[in-house]
């Protein structure tokens, strides 16, 4: 049997976006991992660990020998860029040697680890080949990130998002529909919709609040005032949330497998056009096109 020195430890996540890229996992799980909605790194085999380097070079050359035509690099896992900067370009680096046609490298990016990169590091991972981040913001109201343990602020995210993009680095921002249930659903939207202003992303995407593992953690960081809310509810608060976008050309899309409604568009050309698939979901379900809820995993 053919050694294959390429090691995955399982479960790996990926944007769907990312879907032909090839996957490289350079860290394991999540540095933070505390945030309550979040069940995606908790198993015991996910704990933060960092690949050593010489393990990264040796599955970079046997990809490289094995493989041609490669375009896309995507880093995993969910951490990658809590890396030291030294780590991360002899990352990009090596893939650039031996993967001479990628033509873009990527990875998810929390905003405390852009806070810890220099603007000159910036650049140079950028200048090395770090071209997209998908940046999991989830909301941009201060106490629905304080209340779901994100470990970010609204300026906080909103200061390194801008710095990415001063870098040359497109962003991918995500939103969570329904984070804040029904009490807290204004502020929530209003405020991320004043995130996304501010800093203009170059990708917005919005998901549903899905809780696999049920609401205990995540009703404990609201003191318990968290209420679900339906998807009605999150319809009106999609509509709130997008009315108040007021982007120049942002690339939208709440298409992921949570998404009953599927929206895409540019923001803001399409705008009017998304509110009116809004309001038509709102007002006549019956007429909207709905993913039937059999199809949706959460």
């Amino acid at each position: 049997m053919q050694y294959i020195p390429v090691r995955y430890i399982e479960p790996v996540f990926r944007p769907p976006s990312e879907a032909h890229s090839l996957i490289l996992q350079v860290t394991n799980g999540c540095s933070w991992n505390k945030c309550t909605y979040c069940d995606m790194y908790t198993q015991p085999q996910k704990r933060f660990s960092v690949k050593p380097e010489e393990d990264v070079l040796r599955e970079i050359e046997w990809f490289s020998q094995r493989y041609s035509g490669i375009k896309r690099v995507f880093l995993a896992d969910g951490d990658v860029i809590a890396l030291p900067a030294r780590r991360l370009l002899f990352i990009l680096d090596t893939i650039r040697q031996y993967l001479p046609e990628v033509t873009r490298i990527s990875s998810y990016c929390s905003p405390r680890n852009v806070t810890r990169k220099s603007d000159e590091e910036l650049k140079a991972l950028y200048d090395a080949g770090l071209r997209q981040v998908y940046v999991g913001a989830e909301s941009g109201d201060d106490f629905v990130l304080k209340s779901i343990n994100k470990g970010e602020t609204h300026q906080s995210t909103v200061d390194s998002l801008n710095r990415l993009a001063d870098a040359g680095i497109k962003r991918s921002v995500m939103i969570i529909n329904g984070v804040g249930g029904t009490r807290f659903s204004e502020q929530h939207a209003l405020n991320s919709a004043l995130l996304a202003n501010r800093t203009q992303p170059e990708f917005l995407a919005a998901l549903v609040l899905n809780l696999p593992h049920g609401e205990a953690r995540f009703q404990q960081g609201y003191n318990g005032q968290f209420i679900k809310m339906n998807q009605h509810e999150r319809f009106l608060e999609m509509r709130q949330f997008v009315n108040a976008l007021e982007l120049k050309s942002t690339i939208f899309r709440s298409d992921h497998a949570s998404n009953q409604l599927v929206l895409k568009g540019t923001l803001g050309k399409d705008k009017e056009r998304l509110l009116q698939e809004i309001d038509l979901a709102i007002e006549h379900p019956d007429e909207a096109q709905l993913r039937p809820e059999w199809i949706r995993p959460f």
